[in-house]
């Protein structure tokens, strides 16, 4: 092990300690369960089946699944939807999809499932580290919409990028703009789902009033963080009253937030 990595599994120990492989056969499972001890002496629990997968889930609260694509009895795509439709604390938490059969469309479907990562085997030391550590020492957004749920899937790479380099305010303001625009993007959809999917869609939205705040705050707009305010508590009072929810009252509600939607990006949402 180089010194570099000996450094980064250091700083990614401390969020590694519980460890649950969704795996139906024992072999699989055992490789990932010595390498996780060696690599932060971690403590494992597998499942052979989704259903053992979900309760061990919300029974011991891991830090990282992994999670065998097939074949059944598990099925990793439909474990990780699962789990981020839950309602347990763990429907957080980052997931690694194994498989030796990548194809493109498998792992287009893990994406949209919710997964963090993917892990083809045969896998090298190397290659488990490099997921490990992109799960816990780089994290993405969570995205909390009615038709996807997990990280954000979108991947940025500004190594690309040829004109003159911003203020780094700048770059906070952009990028600021950027999540609010998707928060609001997500509200709108949610607002639509809450007649055919009321629990996500009040999951979603109280999450985009979370989101909103914070634009607000760093975008120092005292407006919008009035409007944010606002239709918070209105959330607070139509959830006490449980569904279903009124879409027009919710849209009447949430329009002083809608307005602040690019025309071009509203007419697309």
């Amino acid at each position: 092990m180089f010194d570099e990595d000996a450094k980064i599994i250091q700083r990614m120990a401390p969020m590694l300690q519980r460890v649950l492989v969704v795996d139906p056969k024992a072999s699989g499972a055992r490789l990932i369960s010595d390498l996780m001890r060696d690599i932060a002496r971690a403590q494992i629990w597998v499942a052979e089946t989704n259903e053992t997968g979900m309760r061990l889930a919300k029974s011991f609260d891991p830090q990282v699944i992994f999670a065998e694509m097939g074949p059944a009895p598990i099925d990793g795509i439909a474990f990780t939807r699962a789990l981020r439709t839950s309602h347990i604390s763990a429907r957080y938490v980052p997931v690694i999809m194994i498989t030796s059969q990548a194809t493109a469309g498998g792992i287009l479907a893990a994406r949209d499932a919710g997964v963090h990562e993917f892990l083809r085997k045969p896998f090298t030391v190397k290659d488990l580290l490099r997921r490990l550590e992109a799960v816990t020492l780089r994290p993405r957004d969570w995205v909390e919409a009615v038709e996807y749920i997990g990280p954000d899937r979108r991947r940025f790479n500004s190594g690309d990028y040829k004109g003159s380099l911003k203020r780094r305010t700048d770059v906070r303001e952009d990028e600021d703009l950027e999540r609010m625009i998707q928060a609001l993007k997500i509200l709108r959809s949610a607002i639509d789902a809450a007649a055919s999917h009321p629990m996500q869609a009040m999951r979603s939205m109280q999450t985009q009033v979370i989101d909103l705040r914070t634009c607000a705050t760093n975008l120092a707009d005292l407006k919008l963080t009035t409007a944010v305010i606002d239709f918070g508590r209105f959330l607070q009072e139509i959830e006490h009253d449980g569904a279903p929810y009124d879409a027009a009252q919710l849209e009447l509600k949430a329009a002083p937030l809608l307005a602040y939607m690019p025309k071009d990006q509203a007419a697309a949402a």
